[in-house]
């Protein structure tokens, strides 16, 4: 049955409320939205496990009330949310991480404008809600103890250790949301000493030996098993539990198996209808969890077990092996092939989807990259970072066991080179550049070099050093009818510039005029400037803007040059040029002049 979402209006005064919940909510940031349906509060006990929520509008006793009989355990009861009618309040009643009424709470506020209540222990403390990582990440739990226990231990803030042996969505928040109570460890021998052992692997761990140590195993899906059958094999309604027995045995387990892989010719087999009957009752989606490929993108992998028998029945000379090399997105193969009486079964680690993130990293100030740009940062495998231009402070938000390098004495193929080996490992990679990447950032070259090697690329836009400019010299740099245009360019040093965009035939609209990567030819820029613009125009050289050890030098046109040599300003320097600088006077006049219609009536609009 398709869950949903009860909304309970207790009076009339509640029917806006409803309404404006009418269009959908989600219990999670990775479901779908759920369909909402208004019912009336007396059948609320008739239905109570037809719905995945319950949201109340109005009392939070009625609510109570209402509940209180069905209640029988936070694994299985709905969650359960209470709505004040004036939207000043909602609050999480029941079932708050199992059931997701933390999550619906937040997300409710949020349409409603009002505040969220969540009485949850670890989110008022900041702490990994460890009882919602099977429905959140998609793991499935081992342990000796009660979750209750565990949860009870972590969010004391008990001595946990921390071992990670896959990569996932879930692993990726994990490190990046690590607790000061909890330690990353890199094998199980270092477990010893701590009141609380989490494990994240699809491998068979054995844990410590100690009454002191209470210890769970979470079980990411990140295996791809390829496998290959015999002809109509007899024995197929067992085939699944020895493929199982034969992982077990490999030190895998079988949990951790995300798809099944095979030929497409196997695809009518009894087994394979075993198998997808198995797969659709535990929820899984077909079209991911079992996938089928011809002979001939087989044959295209190289295996270390080929089989001239198997080329000569089916076309390729490996099934398994190739099966699961390819579906893994050619993954690690950790398990060769593995030979029953009438099966075959390999397993490769699923590869993470390599990618490359291009982030403005802002122009210094690490408050000042993109929340977007930061998680990329809290994310990555590699950062490599323009180090002469970007302050290494910008990567200290890195996760653990991240390899950060500035690429200030590397050349281009260096690189390149570094960046390949990454994203060859299935790892996120980010290339920090300084300001906006797309402002002289040096990145036409390297989109190139990963256009032709094919791999995938993004940009996360960066505040310029012309904005922060703007900022630090409290100027707008468009004045109403003086200046509508802003323009960035450099002066022509070592590289030229293109015949039409000498600064002197830019110079000539006397625009607010943005001048980077100058300050070492400054004599030949305040010269060609001085063609155009009047000499007393106001001028200012902004030197490592935001960084704490930032100056702004502020003068006229006839003296940057002078300026910027008396104190020896570098590369990383802004040369601003314009009449907006400083300027006040144009905006005044403008609203005094078009905008009297925004003062009431009796008011007196601003002097000029």
């Amino acid at each position: 049955m398709q869950k949903k979402i009860a909304i309970i209006p207790i009076s009339e005064a509640g029917n806006p409320v409803a309404a404006a919940l009418s269009h959908g909510l989600t219990l999670s940031p990775k479901m779908e939205p759920r369909r909402t349906y208004t019912i009336a509060r007396t059948d609320v006990g008739a239905c109570w496990h037809d719905y995945d929520a319950f949201v109340f509008i109005g009392a939070m006793g009625i609510c109570v009330r209402t509940i209180a009989p069905y209640i029988e355990d936070k694994h299985t009861d709905p969650a359960v949310v209470c709505v004040d009618t004036t939207c000043h309040h909602v609050v999480a009643v029941l079932s708050g991480h199992v059931g997701g009424a933390n999550e619906l709470t937040e997300e409710i506020a949020r349409k409603l404008h009002a505040q969220p209540v969540v009485t949850t222990q670890s989110d008022n403390l900041g702490l990994w809600a460890i009882d919602t990582f099977e429905r959140r990440f998609g793991w499935a739990v081992m342990s000796d103890y009660a979750m209750n226990e565990l949860v009870f231990a972590f969010v004391g803030q008990r001595p946990t250790a921390l071992l990670l042996e896959a990569q996932d969505e879930g692993t990726d928040y994990l490190l990046r949301t690590l607790p000061a109570h909890v330690h990353l460890i890199y094998d199980i021998g270092e477990a010893n000493g701590y009141e609380l052992f989490i494990i994240v692997s699809p491998f068979h761990r054995t844990w410590p030996d100690s009454q002191m140590t209470m210890t769970v195993q979470f079980i990411p899906q990140v295996l791809t098993a390829g496998f290959g059958l015999a002809h109509h094999p007899a024995d197929y309604a067992t085939i699944l539990d020895q493929m199982d027995d034969a992982l077990l045995h490999q030190g895998i387990l079988p949990g951790a198996v995300r798809s099944w892989c095979t030929i497409d010719v196997k695809a009518d087999e009894p087994f394979v209808g075993e198998l997808r009957r198995y797969l659709e009752a535990s929820g899984a989606s077909l079209d991911e969890a079992l996938r089928f490929f011809t002979a001939e993108e087989l044959a295209a992998i190289e295996t270390p077990n080929p089989s001239a028998t198997v080329e000569k029945h089916v076309g390729t000379p490996s099934v398994s092996e190739a099966a699961a090399i390819l579906g893994s997105g050619h993954g690690q193969l950790i398990v060769p092939k593995l030979k029953g009486k009438t099966w075959t079964l390999a397993v490769a680690q699923t590869r993470r989807q390599a990618h490359i993130e291009i982030v403005g990293a802002g122009p210094g100030d690490p408050d000042l990259v993109s929340v977007r740009g930061r998680r990329f940062l809290e994310q990555a495998d590699l950062i490599l970072y323009a180090g002469s231009l970007v302050p290494r402070e910008l990567t200290d938000c890195h996760k653990p066991g991240a390899v950060v390098r500035s690429s200030a004495d590397m050349a281009l193929e260096e690189q390149c080179q570094l960046m390949k080996e990454h994203y060859e490992q299935g790892h996120l990679i980010v290339r920090l550049h300084t300001g906006d990447p797309c402002i002289f950032g040096a990145i036409q070259e390297q989109m190139a070099f990963f256009d032709r090697e094919g791999m995938d690329y993004h940009i996360t836009p960066g505040i310029s050093s012309f904005l922060a400019a703007a900022a630090e010299l409290r100027s707008q740099f468009t004045i109403p009818e003086r200046t509508q245009t802003i323009i960035l360019t450099r002066g022509e040093g070592r590289t030229p510039m293109p015949e039409r965009e000498k600064l002197h035939l830019l110079a000539r609209s006397q625009s607010t005029m943005c001048i980077f990567l100058s300050a070492a030819i400054v004599d030949d820029v305040q010269r060609e400037l001085m063609q155009e613009y009047p000499e007393d125009t106001p001028v200012a050289a902004c030197y490592h803007l935001t960084w704490p050890d930032q100056h702004i030098y502020r003068g006229r046109l006839k003296d940057l040059a002078r300026i910027v040599h008396d104190n020896h300003l570098t590369l990383t320097t802004m040369l601003v040029v314009g009449e907006a600088i400083d300027n006040r006077r144009g905006l005044s006049e403008l609203y005094n002049r078009h905008f009297t219609h925004l003062f009431r009536k009796g008011e007196e609009s601003p002097e000029p």
